[in-house]
């Protein structure tokens, strides 16, 4: 069994490099998949109020040792203030049978509210009571992570939004890199097969004798972003996270790069369980 690398995050917390998204799981479904993610080796589990699977993640993670998890939750809109925070924090530690949190996140800004900096306060005097270990977001655009620096002084230490070679969403992350934010991507390998059938992406995992998900993992992870991938299979889940035993070259970098279709659709304004 395999564990990944970390990175160290702006606050000093390690976080582990891939990590199992749970999302849409039901619970059942979510304490299967977590059950089998943490044999193969997995140690960074994400979760969020909104995928309502918390009860179940946290039946699997009982009698796993907690100072080698690394557990992240998000927290809806309606806690977007500084108390607010607090109460959401206690919910999902509840429903997780934990002490305290590795990593919460605003799951959204939902800018038409505007109290996404009351939110983020919040996560500040969380992480000053020692409640969670590190703080960020979710689905934030540079623009909103700009506001919370300039209102708080405090940058996300991980910005989590969909991300892969068909989305490079490259502006954002040259923006998390200038203020030390770590870029965390959902949906890495893309919605349904099209990514992992692309000609592109078929090609070079024969060159490496890998499947096409390794491949398109380790694109991430070489330009230090955090995938989190999701899957209930056994052997994808050993497979994706055996990603740090090869390198691609820059030449097929840039060609999985040259799968973007950043900007011609709104890619990040799907809501629905992210």
């Amino acid at each position: 069994m395999s564990q990944a690398p970390t990175v160290t995050l702006s606050h000093g917390t390690t976080m582990p490099r891939i990590g199992l998204g749970t999302s849409p799981m039901g619970d059942d479904a979510a304490e299967q998949a977590v059950v089998a993610a943490l044999e193969v080796g997995y140690r960074l589990i994400d979760t969020a109020e909104n995928y309502r699977n918390e009860v179940g993640v946290g039946r699997a993670l009982k009698g796993a040792p907690r100072e080698e998890l690394f557990v992240t939750s998000k927290f809806n809109k309606r806690w977007h203030s500084v108390d607010g925070a607090r109460t959401a924090f206690e919910a999902s530690a509840e429903k997780l049978g934990l002490d305290y949190l590795d990593l919460l996140l605003i799951h959204w800004p939902n800018p038409g509210q505007d109290q996404y900096v009351e939110a983020w306060r919040g996560l500040i005097a969380l992480r000053e009571a020692g409640l969670v270990r590190a703080i960020g977001t979710s689905n934030f655009k540079p623009s909103h992570l700009q506001r919370l620096i300039d209102e708080t002084g405090v940058a996300p230490e991980v910005n989590q939004i969909q991300l892969s070679p068909l989305w490079i969403k490259q502006d954002n992350r040259d923006f998390h890199a200038k203020h030390g934010i770590v870029t965390e991507a959902w949906s890495p390998i893309g919605k349904g097969g099209d990514l992992l059938e692309h000609p592109t992406v078929v090609e070079i995992a024969r060159a490496h004798d890998k499947t096409p998900a390794q491949v398109v993992l380790r694109w991430e992870v070489q330009q230090d972003v955090v995938p989190i991938p999701k899957s209930s299979n056994r052997q994808r889940l050993a497979q994706n996270l055996a990603v740090f035993d090869f390198e691609l070259t820059d030449a097929e970098l840039a060609d999985l790069s040259a799968l973007d279709c950043t900007g011609s659709s709104p890619a990040d304004s799907d809501k629905s369980g992210h």
